[in-house]
């Protein structure tokens, strides 16, 4: 009597090696094809619930605390103690409110921030700098680009994308990350009183921001720009998103003043005392003169921690040129430095710098733009030239100013 054949079956769905495409044996077993797929996806589901489950989960203990997150601002950011002292603060209940764990009824709410200072002060760079440091997905945004729904530029809902895209597009750790925005006075409305038509990147935008500041679910598209109706739209739930927002707020001086019944111009004091004055106008900046500047009530109410930034005085100029961890002297040596040439700067050549940044009215993006003048013939020469120290004087600086754009710009002013 012959002997019946032994067939393999797979351990998992009893199938025999000839109903199935492909019958892998194991140690003590065999597993089918169709059953490796459907155990690779539920192992994939598994792993991106634990993954997501851990991204949410942030220990108290291991959060920065606010002195050391403006330590950690200090070694980029020279003087806006007030204004790191607020983010550092901001930043810290950020993550205590993450790490909240739902035990009784008091449940902390999100403190977004408005931060106000002249152009140059560095409110982009202290997001920059906090990027560095946030274990949450930060992004920069910028409120220029937005428009209402229906016209040219992209919608509200688009900034959030670049959120998504900075945590791979997972979604839990989108909805507990921190958004800067940009620019946010370039959005507001023409005048105080609400506008009869239509204010396409004005007044329109601030309401459909409304709904993102609180916190609500919304469609985000996952590539930013407009929205169609055959787009696949990710939903994002913005309650635990903590959003900051700064604008230099050009003229935002004189609502101050108005407000204060004081003159900005005029008669009276000595031209110093009256600069000195105009110059602290800011430190009295309240949200009645955002909302004479043109923002909403309800935008105002929704970003309810106001600080601001102070104009740089020529020592902050002078340490920005040389102390921070990206101070532009040290990136020029370091330019320098890859091609073996030693790079060195006179003090007079530093401080007629920052005397032609003060000049122009710069701040301290100016000075970036003051010392490329100043270095680029050296910069095209010098790799070529066999040079191995070099050394920028005053006399030099004030020679490759002459034949910039700057001082021809000065002349015609």
């Amino acid at each position: 009597m012959a002997k019946k054949e032994q067939r393999l079956h797979c351990s998992f769905c009893g199938r025999s090696d000839s109903e199935v495409e492909l019958l892998m044996p194991g140690a003590e077993g065999c597993i089918c094809s169709d059953c490796a797929e459907h155990a690779n996806e539920i192992a994939k589901e598994y792993l991106n619930k634990k993954s997501a489950k851990g991204a949410e989960d942030i220990e108290l203990g291991s959060i920065p605390k606010p002195n050391e997150i403006m330590q950690y601002l200090d070694q980029y950011v020279i003087g806006q103690e007030t204004a790191k002292r607020y983010l550092s603060v901001a930043v810290y209940n950020h993550y205590k409110r993450l790490a909240q764990t739902v035990e009784d009824d008091v449940e902390i709410e999100k403190s977004n921030i408005i931060i106000v200072g002249p152009t140059g002060t560095g409110k982009t760079l202290l997001a920059k700098s906090i990027a560095k440091l946030l274990k949450v997905p930060f992004t920069i945004v910028d409120a220029t680009v937005l428009t209402e729904a229906g016209y040219v530029g992209e919608d509200i809902e688009s900034l959030l994308t670049r959120l998504l895209q900075a945590c791979d597009y997972n979604v839990k750790q989108a909805e507990r990350g921190i958004v800067f925005i940009d620019e946010i006075d370039k959005i507001a409305r023409k005048g105080d009183n609400p506008s009869i038509t239509r204010d396409v990147s004005g007044e329109g935008v601030q309401q459909g921001l409304l709904k993102l500041l609180e916190g609500s679910v919304v469609n985000v598209p996952p590539q930013g720009g407009r929205k169609h109706p055959d787009q696949k739209m990710i939903p994002v739930d913005t309650k635990n998103i903590l959003f900051i927002c700064g604008g230099a707020f050009e003229g935002i001086e004189r609502k101050i003043a108005l407000r204060l019944n004081q003159h900005v111009v005029g008669y009276g004091k000595n031209s110093e005392q009256q600069k000195v004055e105009r110059e602290r106008l800011l430190h009295f900046v309240a949200p009645q003169d955002l909302k004479s500047y043109g923002l909403i009530p309800e935008i105002i109410g929704r970003l309810p921690i106001l600080t601001n930034l102070e104009p740089l005085s020529r020592d902050a100029l002078l340490r920005i040129l040389i102390e921070p961890k990206n101070a532009i002297v040290k990136q020029y040596k370091k330019l320098f430095e890859m091609d073996g040439v030693k790079l060195d700067f006179d003090q007079d050549a530093l401080e007629y710098v920052v005397d032609k940044a003060i000049e122009y009215k710069l701040g301290a993006r100016g000075l970036r733009s003051i010392v490329e003048s100043i270095m680029i013939d050296a910069m095209f020469e010098i790799p070529s030239n066999g040079e191995k120290a070099f050394v920028v004087t005053k006399s030099y600086a004030i020679d490759q100013l002459t034949k910039s754009n700057f001082e021809v710009n000065k002349e015609i002013g």
